[in-house]
């Protein structure tokens, strides 16, 4: 039977907050989450990204939107996250709608990043064939060079995807398989909590 949830203590995002300060005192890379996305001809792709954000408004992530998510993102906004966090035999799983975040959000994390990772954006065609290692070294050097002595801007084709969430599933282990699945779903102005089957 769902249960309409619109606050405390059936809030998924105030349940996820609990949990993620706890996997992040007791788990390496707390912060990983799988991100899966489907590119416009309908074909899945999956891979580790950093969670480095959320709040109400849904779970942040930074990347090249020229590489293949953001182009797969571009065409078809449809995005999921996984975060499994083994020694609290816990999982999340998050379905939602990506967007770009703001201008002045990207600017601001982009400013907290080691200068060597900023370089690293800038040099970096994500996703695209590679010659040799070289070649990456060579442009790594050359981005050095560009911005010797000044500040490294954030590159225009690198930002920050929120994933605004439409369902937040709970997952917790159970003796004999029995499994403890919780999902949230958005509905009216709210959350509705359901059980499911394991």
């Amino acid at each position: 039977m769902p249960v309409t949830t619109p606050g405390a203590p059936f809030d998924p995002i105030e349940i996820f907050r609990a949990l993620y300060e706890r996997a992040s005192r007791t788990c390496v890379d707390a912060d990983a989450m799988v991100l899966a996305t489907v590119d416009p001809d309908g074909r899945p792709s999956a891979r580790y990204v950093l969670l480095k954000g959320f709040d109400a408004r849904g779970f942040v992530f930074y990347t090249n939107v020229e590489s293949r998510k953001g182009r797969a993102l571009a065409a078809r906004p449809d995005a999921a996250l996984c975060f499994y966090w083994a020694p609290l035999e816990r999982q999340v799983r998050i379905e939602g709608r990506a967007e770009l975040v703001s201008d002045a959000e990207a600017d601001a994390y982009f400013e907290t990043r080691p200068r060597e990772s900023q370089i690293g954006a800038w040099a970096s065609a994500q996703s695209e064939p590679l010659e040799s290692r070289a070649l990456l070294e060579q442009r790594a050097a050359e981005v050095r060079a560009r911005f010797a002595g000044r500040p490294v801007p954030r590159p225009p084709f690198w930002s920050g995807y929120r994933v605004v969430p439409r369902a937040i599933e709970f997952w917790t282990r159970g003796a004999g398989r029995l499994n403890e699945r919780e999902r949230y779903e958005r509905e009216g102005g709210g959350w509705v909590r359901r059980l499911l089957y394991p």
